[in-house]
């Protein structure tokens, strides 16, 4: 490494040489004490030109940097005081100088198409700067969070991160997704392929969620790459768990009951899907994924040809597949005594109109009965429910020891 040497009268500013055709880059280090002008006695200038040098290196430099890894920074002579590296938007990296004092390494990786400075101070009290750029992403990856910011869901609802792209590299992906809650909740992330085809993550809890829980994920992915594309920013949500209420359907007895902190609070006829084929109804414990009101049913989208298409009020969706709980007045007939429905739980105007008015996004229905056609699959809306806890561990990249809650103040 070449030392750095002034070429220009004391208390003017020092450039940094540039060494060509290697990856470090030298900086001297100015003494902050050092001022425009000189004392008048012709010390200032022979103590300085006779003071030593400091070096500094940085393992990443010019316009080209390969991203995705931490910057570090080495000082040839004396002790690092500290180090700070900003990207052109004034975000920081934050890192640590090392046991000897002679290098600070990030503690997050250089993200791809980002400039970055670089001042390091001495225990002299003098700085170096330097300045280098990482190379573009030949491929961005975005992802989707639910839910989303500032939400209120029921006791049964994962955290769910759905990528644009393939995620190949689950493991590094999964160290930077971090979940804390106010009460040390113990959970794990499981991948999966989504219904649609794309990459997906899941956090769900060991047990359901306490009500009155708080929860933030954190999805620190500025600069990783995820094998399917870089991630350029970092992403977050917060939520908080409302009403403790359990939804739990017996499609043989054609009932649906409602509770709320262990206390039956509705008991609704109903009629489900029609046994003995596709019109029937998945069984498990299924979580209420959205409140839908009003919308078109239009049985040639789920693959049951011609059977119906007309408007449905109050539904309440189960799965991807288009299981839902609504209106069916239709069907009046088949309430509380035959499963008589395209695969949906249906009950009267009226009770569909109050079971939609208390039940929240993220309350778990748990559906029973030897009618149904099979469990619902873990990707068909949330089914990581049917899953025992162990499986669910072993769905997770790093087997389940990373991406568990810490504890955050209430």
């Amino acid at each position: 490494m070449s030392r750095i040497r002034r070429h220009t009268p004391l208390g003017r500013s020092v450039r940094l040489a540039a060494i060509a055709g290697t990856a470090v880059l030298a900086a001297a280090l100015t003494a902050c004490s050092g001022g425009s002008g000189g004392s008048g006695d012709g010390k200032g200038g022979a103590d300085m030109a006779g003071a030593k040098k400091a070096e500094i290196s940085v393992n990443l430099t010019g316009q080209q940097a390969k991203a995705g890894q931490p910057v570090t920074v080495t000082l040839a002579a004396g002790k690092l005081q500290q180090v700070t590296v900003t990207d052109a938007k004034g975000g920081k990296l934050a890192g640590k100088v090392s046991a000897d004092a002679k290098t600070w390494t990030s503690d997050r990786k250089a993200a791809p198409g980002t400039s970055y400075t670089v001042e390091a101070k001495d225990d002299k009290g003098s700085t170096a700067k330097a300045a280098f750029a990482t190379a573009a992403p030949d491929k961005v990856n975005k992802l989707t969070l639910v839910p989303g910011k500032d939400s209120t869901v029921g006791v049964g609802q994962p955290l769910s991160i759905v990528f644009d792209h393939p995620v190949k590299n689950k493991a590094e992906v999964e160290k930077q997704l971090k979940v804390t809650t106010s009460n040390n909740t113990e959970g794990s992330w499981g991948w999966m392929e989504d219904y649609s085809g794309k990459t997906r993550v899941d956090w769900r809890p060991k047990e359901y969620w306490k009500s009155g829980t708080k929860v933030t994920l954190n999805a620190d992915l500025n600069g990783v790459d995820s094998g399917g594309g870089w991630f350029v920013r970092d992403y977050a949500t917060n939520v908080t768990i409302g009403k403790n209420q359990v939804v739990k359907v017996d499609i043989d007895n054609h009932r649906l009951k409602l509770y709320r902190d262990d206390k039956l609070v509705k008991d609704t006829p109903v009629s489900a899907g029609t046994p003995g084929g596709e019109k029937g109804s998945w069984r498990g414990k299924a979580v209420l994924m959205a409140k839908e009101g009003t919308i078109n049913m239009n049985s040639e989208t789920v693959g049951l040809g011609d059977a119906y298409n007309k408007m449905v009020d109050y539904s309440m969706r189960l799965t991807w597949s288009g299981m839902y709980a609504h209106a069916a007045p239709w069907n009046a007939d088949y309430f509380g005594n035959t499963n008589h429905s395209s695969g949906c739980i249906g009950m009267s105007d009226s009770n569909a109109k109050d079971l939609y008015g208390q039940v929240q996004v993220g309350d778990p229905f748990e559906i029973t009965g030897d009618e149904a056609k099979g469990t619902q699959a873990l990707n068909n809306g949330y089914g990581e429910w049917n899953l025992s806890w162990a499986d669910w561990q072993k769905k997770s990249a790093l087997n389940g020891t990373a991406g568990t809650s810490g504890t955050t103040s209430s």
